[in-house]
């Protein structure tokens, strides 16, 4: 390198090798490509998602890291990690349909989900049929030549119903459906859809996984080799690919994920449980709590019941406003899955873009207030939401 003139050395770094060492933590990767001397190998790589890096989009070491982590968590032959949570939906609800086919999807859905099946009703000619979590002779019924794809939510967002994932999924299977189920707010601490039957789980790992409210991702994994090629196909074409350092953060978050649920578990039973005895509160809705409708399932399924819950106002919209510009410890944000304890108004915030109607599907009321329980101390906690209920 002696004879190489300034201009090329400061191109040209030298990267020296690791001789009988490797790091502790997982290297980020922070590159756009790789270098290769053979050509054969080159191309190989642009061929398979398990094949040797070649280009950022299509692969890398440490999203493969988060990948592999992942789907070692669920138990799958493979998994996609993307940019964000709608990333991994989208790539596996576009590489498996096209128009014409119908899907069979849960009443009650993630808000941006929603939105994005009926962008796919008016876009691309999909119909859609929705029924219930837990009734797995509804989805027979609403089965038809062109039926693809079932989509589910383990725990559903905002009012947290729990699906029945080993009635709804065998009885996909049975029609030779594929089965999708959003494991988010569970996380594959409290839930492994693919040990019930699911043949794809997708997470945002914006939450629970990463855990501290600092990086967008997402990742699908998938039961099947043969399916997680044909996914990992479409999702480097859409171009949903995760960055490196957003799966590097993802990676060290998930080092502390049974700990952090744990707590986020614990705290959440004591405010729903103190809150449902409140005088302003007509309703809370956590599976834990045996007034719960999806309660005797949840004790089947789920060793403990995730940390998020919601709650109704006996005020309406007017209560939940005053509510959320009450508090002082609890953040008016979006998301979840954070050490911080989130609430917001579904009906105009994570579920705005749906009617009165599809709001009433969902169990959404104009004083429901989603609350995305933190891993604060629980006595702090109430102090909070006691001062903003008076």
């Amino acid at each position: 390198m002696s004879e190489l003139h300034p201009e090329t050395r400061v191109v040209h770094h030298p990267q020296p090798p690791l001789e009988g060492s490797r790091p502790i933590a997982v290297p980020i990767y922070q590159t756009s490509g790789f270098v290769f001397e053979d050509p054969s190998v080159f191309a190989d790589g642009m061929s398979r998602p398990d094949g040797p890096f070649v280009y950022g989009r299509l692969s890398n070491p440490t999203v493969r890291s988060l990948e592999e982590a992942v789907a070692g968590l669920e138990g799958g032959a493979g998994a996609v990690a993307t940019a964000s949570g709608m990333g991994a939906i989208n790539s596996v609800l576009l590489g498996l349909l096209k128009p014409g086919d119908h899907l069979i999807a849960q009443r009650a859905l993630y808000g941006g989900t929603a939105g994005m099946i009926n962008d796919l009703v008016t876009r691309f000619g999909i119909t859609v049929s929705y029924v219930p979590e837990d009734d797995p002779g509804a989805l027979r019924a609403a089965v038809r030549p062109e039926t693809k794809v079932v989509y589910l939510e383990t725990i559903a967002n905002p009012v947290t119903q729990v699906a029945d994932l080993p009635g709804m999924c065998a009885a996909a299977r049975e029609a030779g459906l594929v089965s999708v189920v959003d494991n988010t707010f569970a996380s594959p601490i409290l839930c492994r859809p693919l040990e019930h039957g699911a043949d794809v789980v997708v997470h945002s790992s914006t939450k629970y996984l990463s855990g501290h409210t600092d990086v967008l991702g997402g990742v699908a994994v998938f039961a099947s080799d043969e399916l997680y090629r044909k996914v990992w196909h479409f999702a480097v074409e859409l171009g949903a690919t995760a960055d490196p350092f957003a799966a590097w953060l993802t990676l060290r978050g998930m080092q502390t994920l049974p700990l952090r649920m744990e707590r986020h578990c614990a705290n959440t039973r004591e405010l729903a449980t103190r809150l449902a005895d409140h005088p302003a509160v007509t309703a809370v809705h956590w599976p834990g709590l045996p007034s719960h409708p999806s309660h005797e399932l949840a004790v089947k399924l789920l060793p403990d019941f995730g940390g998020v819950f919601s709650f109704d106002l006996a005020g309406g919209r007017a209560a939940g406003e005053r509510f959320m510009s009450s508090v002082r410890l609890a953040l008016l944000a979006p998301s979840l899955g954070g050490v911080e304890t989130l609430i917001l108004h579904p009906a105009t915030t994570s579920h705005r873009s749906l009617t009165a109607e599809e709001l009433a599907r969902h169990g959404i009321g104009e004083g429901t207030v989603r609350v995305a329980v933190g891993i604060e101390h629980i006595e702090d906690l109430w102090a909070d939401f006691s001062q903003a209920l008076s």
